[in-house]
């Protein structure tokens, strides 16, 4: 048995909670991943998961496995990236989080440009709208658009992320446009049901305006109301990674240019400065070197 696989497939499915997910992540039949816990088992001489019709649970000695296991693969990536290290070449894997509409609109196609870099290396993209934990899902970098970083991982500030009132053209025709902040209170508004629902704040020099939003259509993710926005459905407040283009197309207008709302942060977050991988320098230096400056690219055109 290859105890270290067995402890990634055992790892992965005490993190998924199934079988099959974890099967399907490590692209893994169901009946590899479930002879790779069996034989662990057996070694330990322990049951490590409560198996069910509905779910797989840990029992209280896979609940004191799993953080020895998570210990040893942690120990084996930096092994391996030391390794690594020694030789110059940038190889290995790197499990990068993003938000949805970050990784569609701009990472995935600069972990593509990275990757013609450096063939060797293969990237797991993970992409959501939770703030995953990173020890526990033994992710290496995470990119967060925060002004407030978690003040328990190193970080460093890529770009600034700026946020653009926008709304079709088609619903501009139906509804008019707004000329001022309260003009949006008899607007449809899409808005996000995870923050900023029902209060939008904008900002022109030093005068704030408190906005109440009201519409029809909230999401917990920006491109599924970029996409409603598209098609007319009302004013919403998109990222300028996502929106920018559109509005240079003429799909979207742009709304209040005076006023602005809060600029945030994209920030590139991992869990340790220590053994810091060659792989995962080289990527932060390179997004960077594509991401930052005065103005973020997609803010340039």
């Amino acid at each position: 048995m290859d105890r270290l696989t067995a402890m990634q497939v055992f790892a992965e499915v005490a993190q998924l909670g199934s079988f099959t997910a974890a099967g399907d992540k490590l692209d893994m039949s169901r009946p590899m991943v479930t002879r790779y816990v069996e034989e662990l088992e057996q070694w330990l001489g322990v049951r490590l998961l409560q198996r069910s019709t509905r779910k797989v649970t840990l029992t209280d000695a896979g609940l004191a496995c799993l953080a020895r296991c998570r210990q040893m693969l942690d120990l084996a990536d930096e092994v391996r990236a030391d390794a690594s290290q020694r030789d110059g070449q940038v190889r290995g894997l790197l499990r990068v989080a993003a938000s949805t509409s970050f990784g569609l609109a701009v990472l995935g196609g600069a972990v593509a440009e990275f990757g013609e870099r450096h063939p060797q290396l293969r990237v797991d993209l993970q992409l959501g709208d939770r703030a995953v934990n990173l020890i526990e899902e033994r992710i290496d970098l995470a990119i967060r658009i925060t002004n407030e970083p978690d003040p328990g991982l190193v970080g460093r500030r890529l770009c600034d992320c700026r946020s653009l009132l926008v709304a079709a053209p088609s619903y501009l025709a139906r509804h008019g446009t707004p000329k001022e902040p309260v003009d949006l209170e008899s607007h449809r508004c899409l808005s996000y049901s995870n923050f900023g629902r029902s209060e939008w704040r904008l900002r022109k020099g030093e005068e704030e305006s408190k906005v109440r939003v009201a519409g029809n259509i909230s999401a917990n993710e920006a491109s599924a109301l970029l996409s409603a926005t598209l098609a007319g459905a009302g004013v919403s407040l998109q990222p300028s990674y996502l929106a920018a283009p559109y509005v240079r197309r003429g799909e979207l207008a742009a709304l209040l240019p005076a006023w602005q709302p809060a600029v945030l942060g994209i920030h590139a977050l991992y869990p340790s400065r220590r053994l810091l991988p060659l792989s995962l320098r080289s990527l932060l230096d390179f997004l960077v070197e594509k991401l930052g400056g005065p103005e973020a690219p997609w803010d340039r055109g």
